[in-house]
């Protein structure tokens, strides 16, 4: 019976970062998939990978052989079109006590999304290769930044991250930071940041806040950084942060008209 192949942890996420796997395994003229969110421990061949929750699975059943191969083959290129690497190990299920799987981490702090504007035109003029290089310089200097802030990441998406802070006027001196490093890369970002409780369950932050900060960062143009007006609130106390009224906006799927502010300077 033909093993596993599992793809799905990008190069770029080590200890402690959450990313998502897949599995794909044919038999004869089934294919079985499996996929979810994951979390890593370790890196390099000391890495280890495990489901962060139940994964999802899935049976398709190709009626030939031939035509699952040929589901199989597209499956695996699509996830290395998506810089998916290869994964030689297992993926282990985490053993959790049943109070420790029932907890639900809450926390009030200041959420900030950082994205890359135009990425997908970017990457298909540079092509492959040379765009991995670039991501990864990328998610080096955010991670330089953060660490500097004393962020800390929550999860990569794609080409954002997003993170935390314990004070609004670190997440706010992170983001500019972050600005200013990769331009040398020749990458645009936009930032968007806000303040509320949020979860974290099974390794993914859930809430409303989070869901505010993404559509405060969606209103954000290429090199703008946004805040709400919740960051705005507790920023009272740093003057010396400038933030210039940028109008009321509709944020889709939250309540109520939101008032968001631009960083100057």
């Amino acid at each position: 019976m033909p093993k596993y192949l599992r793809i799905g942890v990008h190069q770029s996420n080590v200890s402690g970062y959450t990313s998502k796997a897949w599995c794909v395994r044919r038999t004869g003229s089934t294919i079985f998939l499996k996929w979810g969110a994951v979390e890593v421990e370790g890196a390099g061949k000391g890495r280890k990978v495990y489901w962060t929750r139940l994964p999802q699975e899935k049976t398709i059943r190709c009626r030939t052989a031939q035509r699952a191969q040929d589901y199989a083959k597209a499956a695996i290129a699509k996830r290395r079109n998506h810089r998916y690497e290869p994964l030689t190990g297992p993926i282990a299920n985490r053993r959790r006590s049943a109070e420790r799987s029932a907890e639900l981490k809450q926390a009030l702090a200041t959420i900030l999304i950082v994205d890359i504007v135009g990425s997908t035109a970017k990457a298909a003029k540079l092509g492959d290769a040379r765009w991995t290089k670039v991501i990864g310089h990328y998610y080096a200097a955010v991670r330089k930044e953060l660490k500097s802030s004393r962020g800390k990441e929550v999860v990569t998406t794609g080409d954002g991250v997003l993170a935390t802070f314990r004070a609004p006027a670190a997440g706010i001196t992170c983001a500019t930071a972050i600005q200013k490093a990769v331009r040398t890369l020749g990458l645009e970002i936009r930032v968007g940041l806000h303040a509320g409780e949020y979860t974290l369950s099974g390794g993914e932050m859930v809430g409303l806040a989070f869901h505010i900060c993404t559509r405060v960062a969606a209103k954000a143009r290429g090199g703008e950084v946004l805040v709400s007006s919740a960051v705005k609130e507790l920023m009272k106390a740093q003057p010396a942060i400038g933030l210039r009224d940028h109008g009321m906006h509709r944020l889709k799927g939250v309540p109520e008209r939101w008032r968001l502010y631009r960083v100057e300077g």
